[in-house]
């Protein structure tokens, strides 16, 4: 008996169940898979956008226009060694154990098969799908609306978006899509969804886009369009449609605490998944530019304990030696508010504008330093190997209970810190005090209070009692923490 699962990673911070849409079956099944949308490309084939003079009654004509371009895609890959473990030992004659004999059993039989979707995006034969739908496959197969079927090869992946790129060979000119716009889309705007949920091929639904612009934690570039338009296990990869005929999104994920669709999906937006297309056409890889540091977001009471009109920006945590943000004069401490005239309220903000640069390009920084506002011209650099700009941990807020202590040798041997590293240890943290709530571990290395490094205990209660004098309203912290540095906020009033 064929047993069905769905991948279902765990993807927000909010406990959203953002499951990827690919549908596993183990040994014995087969399907398909969809994939997703790709370049504009002029060719005989090309299915042209419609222009609807009003709003559509039916959606049977874009339907019948753009079906031919979407795939289902069946993939073969073997067992993954959490499959291949040794089923736990239970007492004789206990009901787990028939249970989990049938389960592993079954698990270790063969090879597992995966269902997703996509889309043609060229005559030549490239596909669009996600890198989760193909990741880890020995075999690609692609079916077509009419039933023909051809094996699929990988021309690149970027797990970092869940961006793939599939290649068949059809040798003859094939129907495809273009990709359109997806910042001109508007909340509300109609969307039709086309792929292979659970197995059943050419399935469309329509709906409309929710929201634009979510974070559901699936990769440092997160800037999904929501939608409703029913989608499920199985439409990982295919396309979303406007009204024109155009792809603006590329399936991805769905909220659902049951498996099943709840009305709320994410696309990856074609504005994003469009440049990754054609640098994955083109070389096989993805650069992204470069900046080279840690920041963290901001709070109110950071904002406070920098001078800061408001909680706007990135707060720099930690710039890396030698990196463009160093060369061009980024310090520890700055807090970006703006790059290219973009204005940068969080760090998804420079993730992604950072990451939209190429190596070399020329980048001008608004920063905020010593409670003013400068300009600092950056020359971009490329990305190395799984290196992204990260957030650091949010600081909490609210009341100074620390016990501090000399960072001695025999401290120093314990926390595995380096000769040059120099700062206080936290050796205590008195539960509810502003400390504790302003996320200070006992175990902490304080480097810097109010920008300025300290070395002693001394030093660091002095530096607080004369923020207190200035009637500031908080001080900042840099901790050193597991190799990693942190500002914190510490809350005086």
């Amino acid at each position: 008996m064929t047993e069905s699962h769905s991948a279902q990673p765990s993807r927000s911070k909010r406990a959203i169940a953002a499951a990827l849409l690919a549908t596993t079956i183990f040994a014995g099944g087969g399907g398909w898979l969809a994939a997703r949308g790709f370049s504009q490309d002029a060719m005989a084939q090309t299915i042209q956008p419609i222009q609807p003079s009003a709003p559509m009654q039916s959606f049977a004509d874009l339907v019948q226009r753009v079906r031919p371009a979407v795939v289902n895609i069946a993939t073969t890959e073997k067992a993954p060694p959490q499959m291949q473990q040794r089923m736990p030992n239970f007492p004789p004659g206990s009901p787990f154990e028939e249970f989990f004999k049938q389960f592993f059993d079954q698990q270790q039989r063969g090879p597992r098969h995966a269902l997703g979707s996509g889309f043609l995006i060229s005559s030549d034969g490239y596909i669009v799908t996600n890198n989760h739908v193909v990741k880890g496959a020995t075999k690609i197969e692609v079916t077509m609306s009419d039933g023909t079927t051809y094996p699929a090869e990988v021309k690149g992946t970027d797990p970092k978006t869940d961006v793939a790129l599939l290649k068949i060979d059809a040798k003859k000119e094939l129907p495809h899509v273009v990709f359109g716009d997806s910042e001109k889309a508007r909340i509300g705007d109609w969307v039709v969804a086309v792929g292979n949920p659970f197995g059943l091929g050419g399935s469309v639904t329509a709906g409309i886009i929710s929201a634009s612009g979510r974070e559901i934690n699936a990769g440092p570039y997160d800037n999904f369009l929501q939608i409703d338009a029913p989608i499920n296990p199985g439409n990982s990869g295919g396309p979303v449609f406007n009204q024109r005929g155009e792809v603006i999104g590329i399936s991805s994920a769905i909220y659902t605490p049951s498996g099943g669709n709840v009305g709320i999906g994410f696309a990856i937006p074609s504005k994003l998944a469009s440049h990754i297309v054609e640098q994955l056409k083109s070389s096989g890889k993805v650069e992204r530019g470069w900046l080279g540091v840690q920041m963290q977001p901001m709070t109110d009471t950071l904002a406070k304990a920098v001078g800061r009109p408001n909680d706007k920006g990135v707060i720099v945590s930690m710039v890396t030696p030698d990196s463009p943000a160093e060369r061009g004069g980024v310090k520890q401490g700055d807090v970006i508010i703006g790059i290219n005239g973009d204005t940068i309220e969080q760090p998804r903000d420079l993730a992604l504008a950072v990451a939209d640069l190429k190596a070399g390009d020329k980048a001008k920084l608004q920063v905020w330093r010593n409670g003013k506002e400068q300009t600092l011209n950056v020359t971009i650099g490329s990305q190395p190997a799984d290196q992204t700009a990260s957030a650091g941990e949010e600081s909490s807020d609210d009341k100074v209970g620390l016990a501090l202590a000399p960072l001695t040798p025999e401290l120093r041997g314990q926390l595995g810190l380096e000769s040059q590293v120099s700062g206080v240890v936290v050796a205590d943290v008195v539960s509810g005090s502003r400390a504790e709530e302003s996320g200070v571990h006992q175990g902490d290395v304080i480097v810097q209070v109010a920008g300025e490094k300290v070395s002693s205990p001394d030093q660091v209660a002095s530096k607080i009692r004369s923020a207190r004098r200035a009637k500031k309203e908080a001080v900042t912290l840099l901790v050193l923490r597991g190799g990693t540095t942190y500002y914190l906020a510490l809350p005086l009033a």
